[in-house]
């Protein structure tokens, strides 16, 4: 008998403790860089979502679920936004991005707020974005309604990092596939196998499956978007050659005791991902239907 499915308030609560339990290894374990690579990263991103480049520069930026700033940092370095204010469910992430913030010099407001209910007045902002985070959120018709609110007329709305529904379904292929061939992996790499399998800690592991309430086809996003108010709407797919690459790998080293994993496999799994990037960039995405891709992005325009 499958247990009763969590309530919003649950919801909440549950990403909340998962992501504090998460931010102290957080940018280690995804990655993240706040170098001249991340800024490439993140506003190759926002142009590709927004279909323009160059970017803005827009005045004040709010970042929904911001984590540990890989957005929010990498973009006031590139100097696409002026003043930033990062918001996030999780304590634990905003205090992992003060310290990040701190490290780089760069100013940033950060505020513990549910993004259902934003804790600034109307029309506060001229962009509002965020990574990897409306998958989490119960109740899209609600922070949509809210993005809206907080937003200025002719402001900017972006997101990026949504799983596709359909490009899940693609993924589970390649991870399928490198679990059956993570012993063979070990044992040519000479790691033993992890002690806690997929790198969590205990109450990581417990709650994960927990976190993750939606994943989309383009529509979705669509929808919600002009359901709120939004115009000149526009979703598109990101990753799909590099997320078959990254997901197998990924899954492979999950399965090693974490610091085994030799050097020369971590640069040939990263140089790898980035080109199948690039490969995607110039010759999938322009072509296939955003459903096929592993990641979604919405753009729109408050009018």
């Amino acid at each position: 008998m499958s247990a009763a499915p969590l309530s919003a308030e649950e919801i909440r609560e549950v990403n909340t403790r998962y992501h504090d339990t998460a931010a102290r290894s957080y940018d280690a374990k995804w990655g993240i860089d706040f170098g001249a690579e991340g800024r490439r990263q993140v506003t190759g991103k926002l142009a590709k979502a927004l279909g323009r480049a160059p970017l803005g520069p827009f005045g004040r930026s709010l970042e929904i679920g911001a984590g540990t700033g890989y957005f929010t940092l990498n973009l006031l370095r590139a100097g696409v936004v002026s003043e930033a204010v990062a918001t996030d469910i999780s304590p634990g992430m905003l205090r992992t991005l003060r310290g990040n913030a701190e490290r780089l010099g760069l100013p940033v407001d950060t505020r513990v707020a549910d993004a259902e209910a934003l804790p600034f007045p109307d029309q506060s902002f001229d962009v509002v974005f965020g990574h990897a985070v409306l998958h989490h959120l119960p109740d899209l018709g609600r922070a949509f309604g809210e993005f809206h609110r907080v937003l200025r007329p002719g402001g900017t709305l972006v997101f990026a990092g949504e799983p596709s529904r359909l490009g899940d379904r693609i993924a589970s292929v390649p991870k399928r596939a490198a679990t059956a061939a993570a012993p063979a992996w070990r044992a040519l790499v000479r790691a033993r196998p992890a002690r806690r399998p997929g790198g969590h800690g205990d109450a990581d592991a417990a709650l994960e499956r927990h976190v993750d309430v939606h994943a989309f086809a383009p529509g979705d996003l669509a929808r919600h978007a002009r359901s709120a108010g939004f115009e000149g709407v526009r979703v598109r797919g990101e990753e799909l050659l590099a997320n078959w690459f990254g997901w197998a790998n990924r899954t492979l080293e999950a399965s090693a005791e974490p610091g085994e994993v030799p050097w020369l496999w971590i640069q040939y799994a990263y140089r790898g991902y980035l080109l199948l990037q690039d490969v995607d960039r110039r010759l999938l995405e322009p072509r296939l239907p955003p459903a096929l891709f592993y990641n979604l992005m919405v753009a729109a325009r408050r009018p």
